[in-house]
């Protein structure tokens, strides 16, 4: 039999693959302070996310009284007194880097603290969890329940369990579209079937998405799509607080009925697996750091009680730095915890945080509630009138961002001899002041033409805006004059 002969198999036997099956995660419900923290976070998370969009905000007549709304229609965005327009996009942006900065801050003060308490991948994730258990029971019932075969009481708890969980998930992706339009009349809208195509399409791909992710998937989207815990190990050091267990106080593990008959005195660690039991990403934290952690810390919650039943001290899984966990092996006392936070690392990206965040309300304060920009013709660059006075277009746009009319002046600012006039105006009552009316929350297109005597030069000049309202505030927009004697560069 030669090497090509079709009959021959190769022996893989002894391959290891390279993907393991999916085992199936059934955390235990317990109670500790972790766990009753990860209760409150959860709480306040879904309250803020369902309940912002009914939220009413006073406005005045002329905007849209709903708390915080991103109006993609008008280009708007309105959080509470502050309205932010599309030319100010750079708000939205320093609060990402802020957000960005943030998450650098807490995951290099305190682990991936976001990820186990308010990432909305685990506050899903830990909602389907107790429907789990509300359904199925506890771990236990739930194995059992896996392993069973399909008889009419699993189908009928499967069928439950996944209409609770589609039920939740709608929730959700129709809350999602209420942020961008206004609230009542869109729920209205939705229910009598005369909303936007777009809100049924995005309702749909969000509650399909959390059914998916937070029902099915769950820890693998922590493990193997999100990128950020490959990205947090450049944030962590041997300074950071991360779940640790202590393995020079912890080893050898055995249980308490083994450690009456060892030889040697057996560490801490009675190997009960409560710490694994309860994971919500089935790891094993006493194999040290890893991917799978997302620091929610309910296994200090579980070895503490075991602790507790054994009469052994807590901490044996505990918030520690690696440096602290040696100095406690070597006796020594650990660093106290505002210093293990408040170090120069964390101090950094606190300045760094703090200086955007004051930059942002100092621009917020300071900015004008009025805008202008202006666009020349080009084609024709100037017009020779009969008297000889050279004329060029401009198209101005007014920007009133008040949730009122308001009444601005536009002046002619360094161009001698100039004038203006619009459509609706006769060029021989050209002057060098407008008045112009705007309505609330509006951009308003303006034709104007400025006039200059026979004999002018190109000259650079500017529209400036104002506003002696009680609001104030000065815009100027820049350009240039064109003649016969050159284009104004």
């Amino acid at each position: 039999m030669t090497a090509h002969d079709p009959n021959l198999r190769a022996d893989h036997s002894n391959e290891i693959g390279l993907y393991e099956k999916r085992k199936s995660v059934f955390p235990k419900a317990i109670d500790g302070a972790f766990r009753r923290f990860k209760w409150l976070v959860m709480a306040v998370c879904l309250v803020i996310y369902w309940g912002t969009p009914w939220i009413r905000w006073d406005r005045g007549p002329y905007a849209p009284d709903q708390a915080v709304l991103i109006d993609l229609g008008n280009r708007r965005f309105f959080m509470f007194d502050i309205e932010i327009w599309p030319h100010e996009f750079y708000f939205v942006a320093g609060l990402l880097i802020m957000a960005g900065i943030g998450l650098f801050l807490v995951t290099s003060a305190v682990g991936r603290a976001w990820c186990g308490y308010a990432c909305p991948q685990t506050v899903w994730t830990d909602l389907f969890q107790h429907v789990d258990r509300l359904v199925d029971g506890d771990r236990n019932a739930q194995l059992r329940l896996q392993k069973a075969p399909w008889t009419a009481a699993k189908i009928g708890k499967r069928a439950l369990k996944w209409a609770i969980y589609l039920g939740i998930s709608f929730a959700t992706g129709g809350a999602w579209i209420f942020y961008f339009a206004d609230a009542p009349t869109l729920q209205h809208a939705f229910w009598t079937g005369t909303a936007a195509p777009v809100a049924y399409a995005t309702t749909f791909v969000l509650t399909m998405t959390t059914f998916i992710f937070g029902g099915f998937m769950r820890e693998q989207v922590c493990v193997y799509m999100c990128p950020w815990p490959r990205i947090q190990t450049a944030m962590l050091d041997e300074k950071s607080l991360i779940v640790t267990y202590k393995d020079w106080r912890g080893e050898p593990r055995g249980s308490v009925k083994s450690a009456l008959k060892a030889a040697t005195p057996l560490g801490d660690c009675i190997d009960c697996m409560q710490c694994v039991a309860v994971c919500p990403t089935g790891i094993d934290i006493r194999q040290g750091p890893q991917i799978g952690c997302i620091t929610c810390a309910l296994c200090i919650d579980a070895c503490d009680k075991a602790m507790a039943d054994v009469g052994r001290p807590r901490g044996l899984i505990d918030y520690c730095t690696l440096d602290d966990a040696e100095k406690e092996k070597r006796g020594e006392e650990p660093t106290p915890i505002l210093k293990t936070i408040f170090r120069p690392r964390t101090l950094v990206y606190l300045g760094v945080w703090s200086a955007i965040g004051l930059a942002l309300l100092f621009m917020l304060g300071q900015r004008a509630r009025l805008d202008i920009s202006v666009a020349k013709d080009r084609n024709p660059e100037y017009v020779m009138l009969s008297d000889g006075a050279i004329r060029n277009a401009f198209t101005l746009k007014l920007r009133n961002m008040e949730a009122r009319p308001r009444t601005f002046n536009v002046a002619l600012e360094g161009l001698d001899g100039g004038a203006m006039f619009t459509d609706e105006m006769d060029a021989a009552a050209a002057k060098r002041v407008l008045t112009v009316e705007v309505p609330a929350d509006t951009t308003k297109p303006l034709r104007v033409y400025a006039v200059r005597p026979r004999g002018s030069k190109p000259a650079e000049f500017a529209f400036v805006l104002t506003s002696d309202d009680k609001e104030g505030g000065m815009d100027r927009g820049e350009t240039t004059f064109t003649t016969a004697e050159g284009n104004g560069q």
